[in-house]
């Protein structure tokens, strides 16, 4: 019946012909998909807590359920917009017929006639040259309208309208929906506004620009008005209701609510993670609900540990990131920086999951694990501390290490060399086990950062560098007893469709034996009791490596306990040498004591020494190259890499290695913008040497 009388209408107008050739010519609305309407994505921490909004581009859309838009709002809505909405079925013919004859009159294609139905239908379903007005456009649209009343209710069709008409645009923004426009004009919730509050709303969607109340309040003030009238005329309020909306001051306020976020830092990284797995398109269509595995008290407490060692504002940046060995959550990732545009002190880099930096002697750890699946007994493998003059590595002849202070202990053990965090006997089982298998080693724990296999990275002379959340993860292999996890910040997302991921479960692999983690955690945990670690211990089981650059422009303490792996780094974004309250900075005089304030309040009361069961360690026959305890022509011995000399000649914590001029190529200074190149796979996502679950890794693999 609609589309008859549209056509009789059309037939005095243009032609029954041409009008029922364009109804023909418009496809039945099931053929159509509507068009996804760009919505906001909210986002929670471990407990709940929201940090805060994902806009999709520059859209902010909340879609609501229609019991929490308030009656009035719906009744002004009608009343100033279709107010026959509830006796049509989807086409006003009366103000179709007006708004034709009033268009050809006129010859301008200006007047209205639309319903609710058929804004809908422009907003979901005709989505190219939407704001033509012409009868082409409102015959298509009346088709489709007649049709999707035929499946829905007008209730259906009422709250669809409201959460999907455009009402005003602030800061660039455009706010579309009901929940959205509240927040962004009134900075409530939908649900609470009042009757004066509804008008100046349901008002907005006929000329959100001209009726904007920032940028023009009289005539939105106006425009309130006529709703008020029009809530009258409909008997919807009374005279006396609306004479006291209309005294209301317009009750706008300039609010930054969708802008609000919480741990932005973080923030910022779960946008990126996001992107990664999902993609722009799906971020730009939004409406998810992402939950973090962020602890917001391990934040804090991250930042108050900062605070409590660096405490003057001259000092350096410092960082913590930790993880939970036993899933691979990310529970902490904080910084001393202030987040902001780059001046007055603030800064948006994260220093915790984005800054490449040298890691020093923490990547001795990497050598001792690359020993351990060789079946070298770090209690029994002794080395001779000396300094290694040039020519000493055939394959490196200008490679020369030497200890901070020049001051070398003779025949040690790896175990004491590790304590000592000694330069000279790492360099030699580093080219004993070979470069080659200490990199594979650095990958199998969890560093995502390219490696070249250098002499010097044993050492911490990388190329690149590592980030300190890298290096929480790789320290977390051992404490889960040689299993590797994929980090996540997600635990769950629920999608727009309504579907929820569990991203909670994470892809491991098993990349050492227990007793060969058991093994290293052992000489670590001596390291914190006896060694340059002594800072970091908390009266708890721990174990950790200081490590401090050549240049003293990076420091730091990674450590673990059967619960969490936890990374500490300071120094400046750009590399610079570090003198704190008159120190010259180690690992052990900075990180170590930032670790133990921070561990004392992560670890919630745990103080247990429930390690992963490792078994026995089963050495084997070792006779290295450079052992003092093994054969020095040892045919096994091959190594083919080379050292350019540009690398960090690994740095420790009072036996640093000389300060020769062969640092890094880049100081670090990659760490400041990050190349995507730096990585041998994406920085913190998935391993492509990784599968899932496992058995017992191969020596090497």
């Amino acid at each position: 019946m609609a589309l008859l009388l549209l056509g009789g209408i059309g037939a005095g107008v243009v032609g029954a012909t041409w009008v029922m050739g364009v109804v023909d010519d418009t496809p039945d609305i099931e053929q159509i998909r509507p068009k996804p309407a760009g919505a906001i994505s909210t986002v929670y921490a471990a407990d709940g807590t929201r940090l805060g909004f994902i806009a999709g581009g520059d859209t902010l859309r909340t879609p609501v359920d229609g019991r929490r838009i308030p009656l009035l709002l719906k009744r002004a809505t009608v009343a100033i917009e279709d107010k026959r909405f509830y006796k049509h079925r989807g086409v006003d013919y009366v103000g179709v017929v007006r708004a034709a004859v009033k268009n050809v009159t006129e010859d301008a294609a200006s007047q209205g006639g639309s319903t609710l139905t058929m804004q809908l239908v422009r907003n979901l379903y005709i989505t190219a040259n939407r704001y033509r007005k012409d009868i082409t456009r409102k015959i298509r649209e009346a088709k489709l309208a007649d049709e999707l009343e035929k499946q829905h209710s007008k209730e259906w069709i009422l709250v669809s309208y409201l959460n999907n008409v455009p009402y005003t645009t602030v800061g660039g923004q455009e706010s579309v929906g009901v929940q959205a426009s509240a927040r962004v004009l009134f900075d409530k919730d939908v649900s609470k506004l009042n009757l004066a509050e509804s008008a100046l709303l349901a008002g907005l969607p006929q000329a959100p620009s001209d009726y904007n109340p920032f940028s023009n309040p009289r005539g939105a003030k106006k425009r309130r008005g006529d709703v008020l009238r029009a809530m009258v005329d409909s008997r919807y309020i009374t005279q006396a209701e609306a004479d006291e909306a209309t005294a209301a001051p317009l009750g706008v306020k300039s609010n930054a609510f969708y802008q609000q976020r919480k741990e932005p830092f973080v923030f910022d990284y779960v946008r990126e993670q996001l992107i990664a797995k999902y993609g722009n398109d799906v971020l730009r269509a939004g409406g998810l609900r992402v939950y973090t595995t962020i602890d917001l008290r391990k934040q804090e407490a991250a930042r108050a540990a900062i605070r409590s060692v660096l405490y003057d504002p001259a000092d350096p940046p410092a960082a913590i990131a930790t993880i939970d060995p036993a899933n691979g959550h990310i529970l902490a990732m904080a910084s001393s920086a202030i987040y902001g545009d780059e001046k007055d002190g603030k800064t948006n880099y994260n220093y915790a999951a984005t800054a490449q930096r040298q890691p020093g002697s923490t990547f001795k750890t990497m050598v001792l694990m690359a020993a351990l699946r060789k079946g070298i007994n770090p209690d029994s493998t002794y080395y001779t501390s000396k300094k290694l003059e040039p020519g000493w590595l055939s394959s490196d002849p200008t490679y020369e290490v030497a200890t901070f202070g020049h001051s070398y202990s003779g025949s040690m053990s790896i175990t004491s060399a590790t304590l000592s965090s000694d330069n000279t006997v790492y360099a030699q089982l580093d080219a004993d086990v070979t470069p080659e298998a200490v990199r594979q080693a650095a990958y199998d724990m969890g560093v995502t950062s390219r490696l070249d296999a250098y002499p010097a990275e044993g050492l911490g002379g990388l190329t690149n560098g590592v980030t300190v959340l890298e290096m929480a993860n790789a320290y977390a292999t051992i404490a889960n007893g040689g299993i590797r996890r994929t980090p996540t910040i997600f635990t769950r997302v629920k999608l727009r469709d309504g579907q929820v991921q569990d991203l909670g479960r994470t892809r491991s692999k098993r990349t050492f034996t227990p007793a060969q983690a058991e093994k290293a955690r052992e000489v670590l945990e001596k390291n914190v009791q006896s060694g340059t670690g002594v800072s970091a211990g908390y009266g708890c089981s721990a174990a950790g490596k200081t490590g401090t650059t050549s240049d003293i422009k990076d420091a730091w303490f990674v450590g673990f306990t059967p619960k969490l792996s936890t990374a500490v780094w300071m120094g400046y974004k750009t590399p610079t040498p570090m003198v704190v309250h008159g120190m010259s900075v180690q690992g052990g005089t900075f990180p170590a004591p930032i670790w133990h304030e921070y561990m004392s309040v992560a670890s919630d009361g745990y103080c247990g020494s429930d390690w992963p069961e490792g078994g026995t360690f089963e050495s084997e026959p070792f006779f290295g190259r450079f052992a003092s305890t093994g054969s020095d022509d040892d045919d096994d011995y091959s190594y083919d890499g080379t050292d350019d000399g540009t690398t960090d000649d690994g740095t420790t914590d009072g036996t640093t290695g000389t300060d020769d001029g062969t640092t890094g190529a880049t100081d670090g200074e990659t760490g400041v913008n990050p190349d995507p190149g730096a990585y041998a796979r994406p920085p913190q996502g998935e391993p492509d040497i990784d599968t899932e679950g496992g058995g017992a890794a191969a020596p090497g693999n």
